[in-house]
């Protein structure tokens, strides 16, 4: 989880205390009447406060404290492009009689020094008992009506419980990361792939959206006019990711390279993934005459475990091969491509490791479906399907 260093500087205007949610409500109704709206300038005074700036409402399930902790820290880098109205919801013990506790707070900032003062309305909102069980009847009350609601949901997503889908009946956008889901990941592809049919949903994987610049490059290979027949006679990709020995690797990033390559070529799974004794995953994907064999091959790295670290594809046309092998860093991708019996073809592409605050911008500022994203998620759980 990445947290860009220079964080903006925001006041906190407000904070307050609420156990029920009709007093939640009647604290929110109190800040905008309570808050100053101006400040002593040069001139005299100045409005610098901008009242009730919401565009959207943002509802956080952070089932651990550090989770809450993270997201609190993006919003907080989002309050001057994107005020909102944020619950940052933890789920308690579940037993036992229902009870709730909030932290209200307003946290605004300066955009510029010329401009209004844009503010974040932040609920931080524990609950337990038949009210953690039941997240959607909390939460609906404490919406801003005719505002898109974007429900987060980091770390392990329950997907397919009723609780978790009671809560997206609420959201016009739901945000995953599949990269951060326990143990290899494939389990919950499947339950994923079904979210996605749902056409009334935006569904933003994260894990997926991180992989944007690779795609770009991967993509860029097959410009070049020389190589461009190439891309019909892929006969094999192999993604390598990081690996920690004794420690399983959650794989879903290296899989969603071969599901985005599968879904954009047209290409069918003939056998699903499956884990092999040497380590790793192998599956194959038909083309029209020729298969495509599939490897997912871990490395030992320090870097965080699942992290792509080289994607390879090798080509043959016309008894001539092509082999292409990809990598990023911090500051951008590599490309290089070696043609049989042609020149050596490096490009790098500046393209930086984007940093969760970034996706998130990114997240709620895209208008509408994405049918590649979608595309990509049906077939990476058609690709894990034998892996579980």
């Amino acid at each position: 989880m990445d947290i860009d260093t220079t964080a903006p500087v925001t006041n906190l205007r407000w904070s307050s205390r609420a156990q029920t949610v009709g007093a939640i409500e009647a604290e929110l109704s109190k800040i905008w009447a309570s808050t100053k709206l101006t400040v002593e300038g040069e001139g005299g005074e100045e409005r610098r406060v901008s009242a009730r700036t919401s565009v959207l409402n943002l509802v956080i399930i952070a089932r651990r404290p550090e989770l809450g902790e993270h997201a609190a820290s993006v919003i907080t880098h989002l309050a001057g492009r994107h005020p909102s109205r944020t619950l940052i919801v933890s789920p308690a013990d579940p037993d036992g009689p229902s009870w709730l506790d909030a932290r209200i707070q307003a946290q605004c900032m300066l955009p510029r020094p010329d401009a209004s003062e844009t503010c974040i309305e932040l609920i931080y909102l524990t609950v337990g008992g038949e009210s953690g069980r039941h997240l959607n009847a909390v939460v609906a009350p404490l919406l801003v009506h005719d505002l898109p609601v974007t429900v987060w949901w980091p770390g392990d997503t329950p997907l397919g419980l009723p609780m978790t889908r009671d809560l997206f009946e609420l959201a016009d956008r739901v945000v995953i990361d599949g990269s951060s889901w326990s143990g290899d990941g494939l389990g919950r592809l499947a339950k994923l792939a079904e979210l996605v049919e749902d056409e009334r949903l935006d569904v933003v994987d994260l894990a997926l959206l991180r992989q944007s610049r690779w795609r770009e490059a991967i993509a860029s290979v097959f410009d070049l006019p020389d190589l461009m027949p190439f891309v019909r006679s892929i006969r094999s990709i192999s993604v390598f990711y990081a690996s920690h020995e004794g420690a399983e690797a959650n794989v879903v990033k290296p899989l969603y390279h071969v599901a985005w390559l599968q879904s954009r070529l047209g290409l069918v799974v003939e056998q699903p993934l499956r884990a092999v004794a040497e380590g790793g995953y192998r599956a194959r994907l038909k083309a029209r005459g020729h298969h495509v064999a599939v490897r997912l091959q871990p490395q030992e790295s320090a870097w965080s475990a699942g992290t792509t670290l080289k994607v390879r594809l090798v080509a043959e046309r016309n008894d001539r091969m092509l082999d292409v092998d990809v990598t990023a860093d911090g500051e951008g991708v590599v490309v290089v491509a070696e043609p049989e019996g042609g020149p050596r073809i490096e490009r790098r592409f500046l393209a930086h490791r984007r940093t969760d605050p970034d996706l998130i911008a990114e997240t709620i500022e895209t208008v509408g479906s994405d049918s590649i994203s979608r595309a990509a998620i049906r077939g990476a759980a058609t690709l894990a399907g034998a892996a579980h």
